[in-house]
C-alpha cells in the first residue's frame, strides 16, 4: 500500500488517479498510523512551504514523516514535497523538514516567475538505480512544472536531473531511499506516468 500524504495542499487525486491507472494499490491519508504501515510514501505539494509546514506540523505529521524517511522506508516528493525535504526554503524563510542538506531559493526576478509548463531533464548521474528510474524516458524528455523556487542542495551527488531556467538546477533528486522531483509527473503525461511506474518498480 502506497500512501499519499493528505496535508491540504497539493494534486492528491492526480496523483490517486495515476496509480489508479497504473493498478497500484493506494490510499490518501493523514493518518500517523496509515503513514507508518505504509509500503510507500509520497509526499505531492502545490503552495508555499511556510503553509506546507504549518499544515504538517498541525497533525503532527512532521515527525512521522522524518522518522519513515530515516527508517528508510521509499519516499517520493513532487513539487512542493521536493522542497520540504530540505533544511530550509526563502519562502516564507521557513525550516523545512531538514532530511536533505540543503536551501530552497527563489529564482532570479529577471524570469518570469513563476515558471509554468514544459521544461526538459538532462541527467547528471548514471548508476544502475538511476537507470531504473529513467527506464523507457530519454535524455531531455520534457515534464510539466509549476515552481517559483529551486532546490539547492548541499551535496551535488544527490542530483540525478538538471532543468534549465536562467540557471541549471536540481529537478531530480535521488538519497537512498527519497527520490524527489520539482516537476509534476502526474501532469507529465506518457513521460510522466513511466516515470512513476519506475519508482514502483524500484520499490
Amino acid at each position: 500500500m502506497i500512501i499519499i500524504i493528505n496535508y491540504g495542499l497539493g494534486n492528491l487525486g492526480s496523483v490517486k488517479n495515476t496509480l489508479d491507472k497504473l493498478g497500484v494499490d493506494s490510499m490518501i491519508s493523514k493518518s500517523i498510523k496509515d503513514i507508518e504501515k505504509a509500503d510507500a510514501l509520497i509526499l505531492p505539494g502545490v503552495g508555499s512551504a511556510s503553509q506546507g509546514m504549518e499544515n504538517l506540523k498541525i497533525n503532527g505529521l512532521n515527525k512521522v514523516l522524518i522518522n519513515e524517511i530515516n527508517r528508510g522506508k521509499p519516499f517520493l516528493g513532487i513539487c512542493l514535497g521536493m522542497q520540504l525535504l530540505f533544511s530550509d526554503s526563502e519562502e516564507g524563510n521557513v525550516k523545512c523538514l531538514g532530511v536533505i542538506d540543503g536551501k530552497v531559493k527563489k529564482f532570479n526576478s529577471q524570469l518570469k516567475v513563476p515558471q509554468i509548463g514544459w521544461n526538459q531533464i538532462k541527467y547528471q548521474r548514471s548508476n544502475i538505480k538511476d537507470q531504473k528510474l529513467f527506464k523507457k524516458i530519454p535524455d531531455n524528455s520534457g515534464f510539466y512544472f509549476v515552481n517559483s523556487y529551486y532546490c539547492q542542495p548541499k551535496d551535488k551527488s544527490v542530483i540525478v536531473g538538471e532543468t534549465e531556467y536562467g540557471i541549471n538546477y536540481c529537478s531530480v533528486l535521488i538519497k537512498k531511499n527519497i527520490v524527489a522531483t520539482q516537476f509534476h509527473p502526474e501532469k507529465s503525461g506518457q513521460v510522466g506516468k513511466q516515470f512513476i511506474k519506475n519508482f514502483i518498480k524500484l520499490i
